[in-house]
């Protein structure tokens, strides 16, 4: 039997794909919020994790001075913020307030049309127990955020930054994992036949290196490491300093040593972009020539904006440029992979 006949006839694989393409715009909405958390010290602002009432944000001075009252006594006001006005209190309150606002609605907005689609029947067989992977993936990263959060509450002023790559990397599979399943369900509104595509082992490399890649970004950002040199290409007068004090094992120092971490974010994004552009020569080679342009271009800018961001002294703008663009730069690598997934097939 035909994979046409065994597609509900009221599958709806096109309505779905745009949905998903907009949830993943959410997600990546998210991802610029988080960084701006992150960057601006908001992240330990709100104090508890309440799903439902926290929806709302305190809505008279009395809701904020409870507010306020209640970050007063985390490590992060008593060690850092001591004396910290309520005027300056409700600044980091509102990016915080605006990432877990986003997560609410990124939940609301795949929850509510799965269900109408299912209802509908709309959804093509094989595809509805990706789509709830998907849901479930996001009502685990929720949790993953107040346990990153929580990291930051009890003894140290900051938030963990093992549990800060646990949290991005987890949001960036979303993110890639919305759009690989629109891209396969694309496909299959053109080709009622189609089948999903199967990532090819160019695409597989190209992406692992760039998760490794991703991972000591978010390292960089959880110690702070972007302050540690603000030049390039080396690293004050030496390529690598050379009175680094280094941690024991010596395992340790490629995940809590500030310095070594920034050190391997740095030179790691070249290998990046080296396998970047052999993925794209691949691409190119079978035809699909903007797909690309589109991975070269996105690698350089998002080189180019880490190089600023560092000369810069870590300037809140290009920081957060350079980590959007390190969506983009998934983004591009998810589509031309799947693009060549196809093609083999």
């Amino acid at each position: 039997m035909s994979s046409t006949l065994l597609q509900p006839p009221t599958a709806r694989p096109l309505a779905i794909a745009r949905w998903l393409y907009a949830v993943a715009s959410l997600v990546f909405v998210m991802v610029v919020v988080g960084g701006i958390t992150r960057l601006t010290e908001s992240g330990l602002s709100i104090v508890h994790w309440d799903v439902v009432t926290g929806t709302l944000p305190p809505l008279n001075e009395a809701a904020w001075q409870a507010a306020f009252d209640a970050y007063r006594t985390s490590p992060q006001y008593l060690e850092i913020n001591r004396g910290m006005s309520l005027d300056a209190f409700k600044e980091i309150y509102f990016w915080e307030y605006v990432h877990r606002l986003l997560g609410r609605v990124i939940g609301f907005a795949f929850a509510l049309p799965l269900a109408w689609f299912a209802w509908k029947r709309a959804i093509p067989r094989g595809y509805g127990w990706r789509l709830v992977a998907l849901l479930a993936l996001g009502g685990l990263q929720g949790a993953i955020g107040w346990w990153m959060v929580a990291s930051g509450l009890v003894d140290r002023p900051d938030v963990s930054h093992i549990r800060l790559a646990v949290h991005l990397l987890t949001a960036l599979f979303i993110f890639a994992g919305l759009i690989w399943t629109a891209l396969d369900l694309m496909d299959l509104s053109r080709d009622p036949a189609a089948k999903p595509v199967r990532m090819t082992t160019p695409g597989i490399w190209t992406l692992s290196i760039l998760a490794l890649q991703m991972l000591f970004g978010a390292y960089v950002a959880g110690l702070d490491a972007g302050y540690a040199y603000s030049s390039w290409p080396k690293m004050g007068d030496e390529w690598f300093p050379s009175g680094t004090p280094m941690l024991e094992p010596f395992v340790r120092n490629f995940v809590d040593n500030p310095i070594v971490v920034q050190f391997v974010h740095r030179w790691l994004a070249f290998a990046v972009a080296i396998a970047a552009c052999l993925f794209a020569f691949t691409a190119w080679d079978r035809g699909l020539r903007r797909e690309a342009v589109w991975v070269i271009a996105a690698v350089t800018a998002q080189i180019l904006l880490g190089i600023g961001t560092l000369l810069t002294g870590v300037d809140i703008h290009i920081a957060v440029a350079h980590q959007g663009m390190g969506a983009l730069l998934l983004a591009a690598v998810i589509v031309c992979a799947h693009r060549l997934g196809e093609r083999r097939a």
